[in-house]
């Protein structure tokens, strides 16, 4: 039995453990230890292994406190997955938040949640061209519609662009009533609501009807220039090869452009011609355009859809026999155990497949 103490005096409980100490119990329910407070120490009782894993993700968690952050659900889970690399200098948590923007607007302050969401608000303010890629739930779109405003706010462009591919998730929606405008709207819906969180309904409708927002489908693009503007194509896993470019050449003088999708949810027919998934290869050289990935413990939705999502990945990294989800390097504490998962084991070269010979898996 291995025993180690953190103090915590100098701080916040409620700020560090969460409400009814939240944060101890999802450490406990993560690593077979046991976590008691008392008189302003945190012990930590277990084997060796769990105890220095479990005493190293409190160290960065309290760390993270000293700067003045409320540690959520989703800190906790990147700790942890610093703390099973080991490797790791101590205090990367806290630092990753370094430098990172804040915005306040009308209904609301944002400011990154994630230390993921941090590094991709401060790639939305140093890069032209961002491409965020990662499960829902990231923050994707909201984080990059807070900082289109924030540009528009601070004139640094005169107009918002925000696109979306009209793809139907498996339903269709082709004789919806209305004209164009009313048939394309359920698909454009979640630009309007994200909006509508960081601005009043009057202000936002008057700057729709000045042109100053413009919300419109992927389709509408063909043709345009679009200069002193800050453009988002949402869904982008949606897009072909040549939509992807199309988009992109449409970039003008003192623009931006932020690509967002998640390539686990691609509703096109052939999923491989997808243009999110082709971009990275071919843009991936090119210095000045940058690629944020997001993973499971990014999520900032209600935590069962963290779990959601790694369920997935895991059922199709089993039917597909893959071993790389295609975003990268993930802090996920569940990341050794989900690799495993995937891992596929290869014949000799001219030996048999021996998943050929059981047959697939359901």
């Amino acid at each position: 039995m291995t025993i180690r103490k953190v103090p915590i005096e100098h701080l916040d409980p409620v700020r560090l453990l969460g409400l009814n100490d939240a944060n101890l119990r999802q450490i406990e329910s993560t690593l077979p230890v046991r976590i008691t407070l008392r008189e302003g120490t945190i012990t930590v009782a277990g084997e060796e292994e769990a105890v220095g894993s479990a005493s190293r993700t409190l160290h960065e968690l309290v760390e993270l406190a000293e700067r003045g952050k409320v540690i959520e659900e989703a800190d906790v889970a990147t700790a942890l997955g610093l703390a099973r690399r080991n490797g790791d200098p101590p205090g990367r948590l806290a630092s990753a938040y370094d430098g990172a923007p804040g915005f306040s607007f009308d209904r609301k302050t944002v400011r990154p949640r994630t230390p993921m969401q941090a590094e991709y608000l401060k790639a939305l303010q140093e890069r032209e061209v961002v491409f965020a890629i990662g499960p829902a739930g990231t923050g994707k779109t909201y984080l990059a519609v807070a900082s289109a405003v924030q540009a528009l706010r601070h004139k640094q462009v005169e107009r918002i662009v925000l696109v979306r591919p009209a793809v139907e998730a498996g339903e269709s929606l082709g004789f919806l009533p209305g004209d164009m405008q009313e048939k394309v709207d359920p698909y454009l819906r979640p630009m309007y609501d994200a909006l509508a969180d960081l601005m009043s309904y009057d202000k936002m409708r008057r700057y729709v009807e000045l042109g100053v927002i413009e919300i419109a489908p992927l389709a509408f693009m063909r043709g345009r220039t679009l200069h002193n503007s800050f453009v988002i194509l949402d869904e982008a896993q949606n897009t072909t090869v040549r939509q992807m470019k199309m988009f992109l050449t449409r970039m003008g003088l003192n623009s931006r452009a932020v690509i967002t999708g998640d390539i686990t949810q691609i509703d096109l027919r052939d999923p491989d011609s997808s243009g999110l998934v082709r971009i990275q290869g071919i843009l991936g050289p090119i210095r000045d355009i940058r690629f944020i990935y997001f993973h499971p413990e990014d999520v900032v939705r209600h935590r069962l859809v963290r779990d959601i999502i790694r369920a997935f990945d895991q059922y199709h990294a089993r039917q597909n026999g893959k071993t790389e989800d295609g975003v990268g390097t993930s802090l996920d504490p569940d990341a050794a155990e989900s690799e495993a998962a995937r891992e596929v084991v290869q014949p000799p070269p001219g030996e048999p497949s021996d998943s050929g010979a059981r047959g697939s898996s359901l």
